[in-house]
């Protein structure tokens, strides 16, 4: 497989992590979102959206977009370790969790987003901001969401498609200088970085890392 990415990109970062749970071997090719060079004519054919990441298949005539539904469709072909749990009730709420993030926090803070507001008038210090906000009243959500759920992961022993999510976001907090108050959320971070699959994809080891 060939998985088209940034090495800050979150959702490559999501990828990743699960390429990596699941010993699945892949090609990285990677483009600087900041030359968009993904809006380049040839991967424009792979992704419309112009957007990474985006997963080419082994026979080379499928690409997969959407971080989420490509993370879904890895775990329904290499059902081991699951992603998601089992037992409906449960798998609903590790699915909401997870697009809490990359449904309502990750898309209002992301590059697009912050060259727009630029575009419309706003410094730096006030797009940063924006950033930093995002991502404060999203995890206050996700603590929340956590509150009485057994760790050291987001949901139980094993890492689910909630912590794909999270362990990046939580170095997109970083990033943005948000001060990390959220214990819940840090302790399955902390769970998450003791494993090789999250280690290996982090961002500052990619690559295409500057």
């Amino acid at each position: 497989m060939r998985l088209h990415g940034f090495f800050r990109s979150s959702a490559s970062y999501r990828l990743r992590i699960v390429l990596n749970l699941k010993g699945l071997p892949y090609e990285g090719l990677y483009y600087s979102l900041r030359k968009g060079e993904q809006r380049s004519e040839a991967y424009l054919a792979l992704n419309p959206q112009g957007l990474v990441p985006a997963l080419e298949l082994d026979d080379g005539q499928q690409a997969l977009t959407q971080s989420l539904a490509i993370c879904e469709y890895l775990d329904e072909m290499h059902p081991e370790p699951a992603l998601l749990p089992a037992e409906p009730l449960a798998r609903q709420r590790v699915r909401a969790f997870a697009q809490v993030i990359a449904c309502d926090i990750h898309p209002i803070q992301n590059l697009k987003i912050l060259k727009r507001l630029s575009a419309l008038g706003l410094g730096e210090e006030q797009v940063n901001q924006w950033a930093a906000t995002a991502i404060e009243e999203g995890f206050d959500a996700c603590e929340a969401l956590l509150a009485g759920q057994e760790g050291p992961f987001c949901f139980g022993a094993a890492p689910t498609l909630a912590d794909v999510c999270l362990v990046p976001q939580l170095a997109n907090a970083r990033r943005f200088g948000v001060a990390l108050r959220w214990p819940r959320l840090q302790a399955a971070e902390a769970a998450c970085l003791q494993l090789d699959a999250f280690a290996k994809a982090a961002p500052e080891v990619q690559p295409d890392a500057f």
